[in-house]
């Protein structure tokens, strides 16, 4: 029997970066001896088992077969003669195909080094395309590394426009694919994933909404970027930049789907995107089973980031109308990330990536101001039931009035 680490705790080591995660390969043992050391069994498809002590992951080196369609499509077989080698080269990227020994010693027979010192994200064999999971991996590296300088090898690139082309990608589960979408949007260059999935093709099979994107210009007085796919990875990088969560970077790639329907004649106006794209917005959330918060902000970001520009000139009852929606007084959170995600389209624009954003402290204030109406004192008059529920908006109507006033001055 003998252990080695293998893949990203061996790359991440030779870059320089911390290692958080440990995946071990066990060679020449059977299960019964992983049993017999008080290993614990885990994992229906293939042997792999928890560390008596460590809890972390052991896995038999194995092989695979492709033997159906998708990420699930293949037969592993583990036995004592399966090679290092040969469980290598079953994996994704030369760069995640390398091993150590407990003296570090390196088993590095796909040039896994050589890739790293080269920045290439190049695949290990030709097996890669049989995994149509592996095009969202290979670009949601290709965002996490791209600082480093790395970029996608041509022939990879190849194989992935391939598996773009074949509808294998359309078996992926929505549980699989999002969770690589939500991993890659939390990268420190997100938008690098969406450039990556866009130059094999992916882009147009798992989210033609925000392909669409892409040619359609925008009023350069507001956009000089004018390309609204360039805006929408601009409105990306900014959310990564400023540290800001999911919800607020998935509301971000989706606020502008509506612009993608707008008749060529309309250019470069989009009259009602802001509408026009809740559909889209709704369908992208229901392919990939978003997380409910996911798709709640970014239907109120798709339908609201306007109101949210010109919040300076809102009349206090839209004003009031746009707090409601938002459930500000259960829910002040999913508001804080509303004037995130407005504040990041803002600086999502060419050349003014650094402009100040007074709108979202005006927001917060609109929203303290609504929320100091206290309910008490109308109970006390005897309001109660509908006319209780119209007291209470009349007040915050007041309330937002003299906030207007009292900001303007």
């Amino acid at each position: 029997m003998r252990i080695y680490k293998v893949g990203g705790a061996v790359r991440d080591r030779l870059l320089g970066k911390p290692v958080t995660d440990i995946d071990w390969v066990v060679v020449g043992a059977t299960t019964e001896e992983m049993l017999a050391k008080g290993f614990r069994p885990v994992g229906a498809d293939f042997p792999v088992f928890l560390h008596p002590k460590s809890g972390e992951e052991y896995a038999l080196a194995r092989t695979e077969r492709k033997s159906g369609r998708g990420y699930g499509g293949f037969t592993f077989h583990a036995s004592p003669e399966v090679t290092l080698e040969e469980d290598l080269i079953r994996r994704d990227l030369t760069i995640n195909a390398m091993a150590e020994d407990d003296q570090q010693n390196l088993t590095d027979p796909y040039h896994g080094q050589r890739d790293l010192e080269a920045r290439l994200l190049r695949h290990v064999s030709p097996a890669f395309a049989e995994d149509p999971l592996r095009v969202l991996r290979v670009a949601r590296f290709a965002a996490r590394y791209a600082a480093l300088g790395f970029t996608v090898a041509p022939e990879t690139l190849e194989l992935m426009r391939q598996l773009s082309d074949s509808g294998e990608l359309e078996a992926l589960t929505p549980e699989r694919s999002w969770k690589e979408i939500s991993r890659a949007l939390m990268e420190d260059q997100p938008q690098v994933f969406v450039e990556v999935l866009r130059a094999c093709g992916a882009l147009k099979v798992l989210m033609p909404e925000v392909d669409a994107l892409f040619g359609v210009p925008q009023p350069p007085a507001h956009h000089p970027e004018i390309d609204t796919g360039a805006h929408t990875l601009g409105v990306l990088q900014q959310a990564a930049t400023h540290k800001q969560p999911l919800t607020v970077r998935w509301a971000c790639l989706l606020h502008d789907l509506g612009k993608g329907l707008t008749p060529e004649q309309e250019w470069p106006r989009h009259i009602a995107h802001e509408f026009k794209g809740l559909k889209l917005i709704k369908a992208v959330n229901e392919r990939f089973k978003v997380p409910r918060d996911c798709q709640e902000l970014a239907l109120l970001v798709g339908e609201y980031h306007t109101h949210g520009h010109r919040a300076l000139e809102l009349k206090p009852s839209t004003l009031l109308e746009l707090l409601q929606s938002f459930d500000i007084y259960r829910r002040p959170q999913r508001f804080e990330e509303f004037i995130a995600a407005c504040e990041m389209d803002a600086r999502g624009r060419e050349g003014l990536e650094e402009r100040s954003y007074p709108q979202a402290d005006y927001l917060r204030g609109a929203a303290t101001a609504a929320r100091s109406v206290a309910v008490q004192p109308l109970l006390e008059k005897g309001f109660k039931g509908p006319e209780l529920g119209e007291a209470i908006k009349r007040e915050r109507l007041k309330a937002l009035k003299a906030y207007k006033e009292t900001a303007s001055t």
